[in-house]
């Protein structure tokens, strides 16, 4: 398959994690719903839906959308004390996901040949933390979690590193990703989720299933 190829091929890999290394993207739903859901199934079944079609998006963005859904407080004391607890209904779970087929031996199998890098919605200090639990922290040259948001942790990593876009591609499950890729003229491959099926046929890009190479 070409876009399997042009992954084998490529120098130099931009990973998105949930929905790319882990099949996270689940977790953080039913977590955010279990989140809102002294609110009224009505509301943690909006906030569900919202999550899943907004891939990519800081739980940092999300929290002060669903606090003014239930006309609570979006003072940065509030968010981050909903945030903190998403975060722990998150985090083993996140850890205990399956791997997306064949990332992990790609990962360990071309480390030393490629450069690669995770760009994630996730904390900086928690997408660190998951990754050094399950031993994959020292195969990724730099991790850009949020704040940052996509496309400045993109162009910052190419300026930084000097990293040859043309060599360069971004794996990603969500617009988001596209999005980061698009804007520092890389080019994008999307891991097809049953989350995602608004986008498979909406990207025009490469699309995969897993990295079965």
């Amino acid at each position: 398959m070409l876009e399997l190829e042009r992954i084998s091929n490529a120098t130099t890999i931009f990973f998105d994690f949930d929905g790319v290394i882990k099949d996270s993207v689940e977790v953080k739903s039913e977590a955010f719903e279990k989140l809102f859901s002294p609110f009224g199934d009505k509301v943690s079944r909006k906030v569900r839906r919202h999550h899943e079609m907004n891939g990519g998006m800081s739980r940092f963005e999300k929290i002060p959308i669903y606090l003014e859904w239930v006309e609570l407080s979006c003072n940065p004391v509030v968010v981050e004390q909903f945030s903190n607890e998403f975060s722990k209904l998150v985090m083993q779970k996140v850890i205990d996901s399956e791997w997306v087929l064949g990332v992990r031996s790609f990962i360990e199998n071309n480390y030393k040949s490629k450069i690669f890098f995770v760009i994630t919605a996730t904390p900086q200090s928690e997408i660190e933390e998951i990754m050094d639990r399950i031993g994959i922290i020292k195969f990724f040259k730099k991790i850009i979690g949020s704040p940052t948001n996509k496309s400045d942790a993109v162009g910052l990593i190419i300026d930084k590193f000097d990293i040859d876009i043309n060599t360069s591609i971004m794996i990603g499950d969500s617009i988001t990703d596209h999005q980061a890729a698009t804007d520092n003229n890389i080019s994008f491959i999307l891991r097809k989720t049953p989350l995602n099926y608004h986008l498979q046929n909406k990207l025009n890009c490469d699309k995969i299933d897993n990295f079965k190479l």
